[in-house]
């Protein structure tokens, strides 16, 4: 708990420090690039202060020019193991709240992070179209194809809404594994343990070959490449037939 605390001190006085300039400098310059790398660097300092030794291999599966990483997602703690392992700019979902949140949601907006609001499917599907535009425009994005955390580690059933993204976008897909991270911070949980989180990049699934009827093919080959590297306790527990 003592860690929770550090880091819900650390990550407001960061804000409220650097957030002001960082957003000023952003309008006058239009480019948010420094924002987003001052932002990584303080998501890898609460990595260490977390305890979570960050592992990873792949990384020269990662295709030159815009991406999508599409990841699993077990505990608030994966995303800054993936984030910090990413060698370049991302944008991402976020829950609609978020944005909400003084200085914090106009930093999102201006990164080209895109709200989400789950339960209201019309502005999901106008969450893809924005995110789609941004793709067009340069912006590798990083997306949970599970939508949610899973409850005990182990790999879930993929949505369909990023890999629709990644088709209409006609980029290609690289899966990630992250490992570990459920042991670090669990699901609905303030508890932060130290731990080692392996952060594995898969070879790249290129989604212009896809068609949007193909969507589902696309879904299951990339996470069965994720299944494929992530440790035996976190693979997708096998669906029993009646």
């Amino acid at each position: 708990m003592i860690r929770t605390i550090i880091i819900a001190v650390f990550l407001s006085i960061y804000t409220l420090i650097l957030g002001p300039p960082l957003i000023i400098l952003t309008l006058i310059t239009r480019s948010s690039t420094l924002m987003y790398w001052v932002g990584v660097k303080g998501l890898l300092f609460i990595t260490r202060v977390m305890g979570m030794r960050v592992q990873v291999e792949g990384v020269e599966n990662i295709p030159s020019g815009v991406c999508v990483f599409a990841a699993n997602h077990t505990s608030n703690a994966d995303a800054p193991a993936i984030v910090g392992a990413i060698p370049r700019r991302l944008a991402i979902f976020g829950r609609k709240s978020l944005f909400d949140i003084p200085i914090i949601g106009l930093a999102f907006r201006l990164a080209h992070f895109v709200p989400v609001d789950r339960s209201n499917r019309d502005a999901a599907l106008a969450a893809v179209k924005q995110a789609v535009e941004y793709i067009r425009t340069g912006s590798s994005f990083l997306v949970y194809p599970e939508g949610t955390r899973s409850p005990d580690g182990h790999l879930q059933r993929f949505k369909k809404g990023a890999f629709v993204m990644a088709i209409e976008a006609g980029v290609p897909i690289v899966p990630v594994a992250c490992s570990g991270a459920h042991r670090v911070m669990q699901k609905n949980s303030l508890s932060i343990k130290p731990g080692k989180v392996m952060v594995r990049f898969a070879p790249p699934v290129n989604a212009a070959e896809y068609t949007i009827d193909q969507r589902d093919e696309l879904a299951r080959r990339v996470h069965d490449a994720i299944a494929e590297v992530l440790p035996e306790d976190q693979k997708p527990v096998p669906v029993a037939v009646a």
